[in-house]
C-alpha cells in the first residue's frame, strides 16, 4: 500500500535551507550520486552532501562547466559526463560508478528541462519525457545492484507542483498525434517522476530501499530559460517591474527538501511519499488552488505499475530482481 500523504511533526519547513535539515548529520562513509549537480539547485544539494562528509558523484551534460561551478564546494565531489536524453551516456556514467564505488546510499534524480519547444531524441522520444523521466529511469536501473547493496539505500526523485496539470496520455507518451504542448510535456514529466518513485518504493521496500518523489517548490534556477519574461509575468512569476515573487525560495530553500528526503530519519516507514517543504505533503483538495498540495493522480498504485511496465518497454531496461 502507498505511504499515507499525511505531514508529520517536522521541524523543518517552508524556509529552511539544505545547510539547515543536514546540520547534525555525519555523512561519512556514504556515497551520492546526484544527475546535474552542477546548477540551481543541484549544486546546493551536492555542497549540503559533501559538506557533510559523503562522497558525491555528479553527473553532468558539460563537465567543464560544472567543474567550474562546483569549484568552491567544499568536500569530496566527482564529476562524470552524463546526458540523460543519450542511452549510451547513461550506461557510461553508470559504469563508470559501478568501478568506482563500493555503496549506493543516496541517487538524488535532480536534472530536468521545463516548458521546452518540441524535440526529439534518437528514438523519436519526446525531449522532456525523454530526459526527466526516462533518462532516470534507465539511470536507476543500471545502478539497482549498488543501491540495493547498500544498507538504508534512498531515490529521490524531483517532482514539481506542475504535475498538478496532470497530462498522461500512455498511449501517445511522445505527442505523435495529439498537438504539442510545452506545460502539457513537462506536467506528464513531472507526474512520471512522482509515479515512479512511488512503483520504485514497492519493488525496493522489500531490499531496504526506498524511494520519494519531491516538489522543491518555485525557485528562480536555470531551469527557466525556455520561458521569456513576458511568459514568466503573465504566471505570476515576476512583477511588470521585473521584481521575484517574494514567495519564490532562494536556491539553498528549494534543495532542502531533497537533502530532507535523503537523510531523515523521520521518514523511514514512509517510503514512497510525496513531500515538499521539507514534510510530506498534504493531498490537494477539490476547490483549493490547483498547484497546492499532490494530486491523487500521481498516487495512484496502478497507474504507477502501469506507466512502469511502459518505461521498460520505451528503454528496453529491466530493473535486476
Amino acid at each position: 500500500m502507498p505511504t499515507a500523504q499525511r505531514p508529520l511533526d517536522s521541524p523543518f519547513g517552508y524556509r529552511s535551507t539544505a545547510a539547515d535539515v543536514i546540520a547534525g548529520h555525519d555523512r561519512t562513509g556514504t556515497t551520492a550520486v546526484v544527475t546535474g549537480g552542477y546548477s540551481g539547485l543541484g549544486t546546493e544539494t551536492v555542497r549540503a552532501l559533501a559538506g557533510a562528509g559523503a562522497h558525491v558523484v555528479v553527473g553532468a551534460r558539460r563537465p567543464d562547466a560544472a567543474a567550474t561551478d562546483l569549484a568552491g564546494v567544499a568536500g569530496d565531489v566527482t564529476i562524470l559526463p552524463l546526458d540523460l536524453a543519450v542511452p549510451t551516456s547513461i550506461d557510461a556514467f553508470a559504469e563508470a560508478c559501478l568501478a568506482r564505488l563500493s555503496r549506493l546510499d543516496v541517487v538524488i534524480n535532480n536534472a530536468a528541462t521545463m516548458a521546452s519547444p518540441l524535440a526529439r531524441d534518437a528514438r523519436g522520444f519526446e525531449s522532456q519525457l525523454a530526459t526527466n523521466h526516462l533518462g532516470h529511469f534507465q539511470l536507476t536501473a543500471r545502478l539497482w545492484p549498488l543501491v540495493t547493496a547498500t544498507p538504508g539505500a534512498r531515490v529521490v526523485a524531483l517532482s514539481s507542483s506542475g504535475h498538478a496539470r496532470g497530462g498522461l496520455d500512455i498511449d501517445d507518451p511522445h505527442f505523435e498525434r495529439r498537438p504539442y504542448d510545452k506545460w502539457t510535456a513537462y506536467a506528464q514529466a513531472k507526474s512520471l517522476n512522482a509515479l515512479f518513485a512511488l512503483h520504485l518504493d514497492t519493488i525496493g521496500a522489500p531490499r531496504g530501499v526506498h524511494a520519494f518523489a519531491v516538489d522543491p517548490g518555485g525557485i528562480r534556477t536555470p531551469l527557466q530559460r525556455h520561458l521569456s519574461m513576458e511568459e514568466q509575468i503573465a504566471l505570476g512569476w515576476y512583477d511588470a517591474a521585473g521584481n521575484l515573487n517574494p514567495l519564490f525560495k532562494t536556491v539553498e530553500q528549494g534543495a532542502a527538501t531533497s537533502v530532507w528526503c535523503a537523510v531523515s530519519p523521520l521518514l523511514e516507514g514512509h517510503g514512497g511519499a510525496y513531500c515538499k517543504d521539507c514534510n510530506i505533503a498534504a493531498p490537494w483538495v477539490e476547490g483549493t488552488p490547483p498547484y497546492t498540495g499532490v494530486h491523487p493522480h500521481v498516487r495512484d498504485a496502478d497507474a504507477a505499475a502501469a506507466w512502469w511496465a511502459a518505461s521498460e518497454r520505451m528503454t528496453g531496461i529491466t530493473f535486476a530482481a
